[in-house]
């Protein structure tokens, strides 16, 4: 994907700022920011939840600017929103076969834990399992390129390693590009190839995600 000079405003806010950067296939781009600084904003926008107000949006040769949410998903964009947005009273079978009309098995060799809990209400499973539940849902659809938006959020320890471990291998695919949003500072450190630092709107900072310490980026996060 490729994000030129995208800008947003709420009412009489500019939220979004000239926002530019390229998500390759293959690599994950970390997108880090304090909250409020426009991040999900940007990441509605990206799917077509939000109207962009001017820029350009393009993946793979094709300028998704003003298409629908659905079109950007038929297209390839996979997003998982905070919050996770699975259906409560649905069974995790019937959670993933909303997204398409077969559960490709890829999605349990990820996540084990969903083929053992296909019959249960998504409701029922832990803040963990619903993040892993969202994040399968997400790839039924076999997307080439995945939004994640702060996965790691209220998830245990364990659970956040199965899904560092998740990313990292579709990553290596070389398939999917991977836009990961993330406040963690440690678990995007430990994925992203590249990152992004978002400051009310505006990309301030980037680099290679092997010189995130170097480059200071944890103290631009906490200042």
């Amino acid at each position: 994907m490729i994000v030129e000079t995208l800008n947003q405003y709420y009412g009489g806010s500019h939220i979004l700022r000239n926002v530019g950067f390229e998500v390759p296939a293959g690599k994950v781009t970390a997108l880090l920011g304090r909250n409020g600084v426009g991040k999900t904003t940007l990441l509605k926008t990206l799917m077509g939840l939000v109207p962009a107000r001017s820029g350009k949006i393009t993946f793979e040769n094709r300028e998704l600017t003003r298409a629908t949410p659905h079109l950007r998903a038929k297209a390839g964009l996979g997003y998982v929103p905070q919050g996770r947005e699975i259906f409560p009273r649905l069974s995790v079978e019937e959670n993933l076969l909303m997204a398409a009309p077969r559960i490709p098995e890829r999605i349990f060799q990820l996540f084990p834990v969903l083929k053992s809990m296909l019959g249960r209400r998504g409701g029922d499973l832990s803040g963990g399992q619903q993040q892993q539940l969202a994040i399968g849902r997400a790839l039924a659809m076999q997307p080439r390129l995945l939004i994640l938006d702060e996965p790691t959020e209220g998830i245990q320890p364990s659970i956040i390693k199965e899904i560092e471990r998740a990313i990292r291998t579709l990553a290596a695919t070389g398939e999917m590009a991977i836009l990961l949003v993330e406040q963690y500072y440690d678990f995007a450190r430990s994925l992203a190839d590249q990152y992004l630092v978002m400051e009310r709107g505006e990309i301030v900072a980037r680099g290679r995600g092997s010189e995130m310490d170097a480059d200071g980026v944890r103290r631009l996060l906490t200042v």
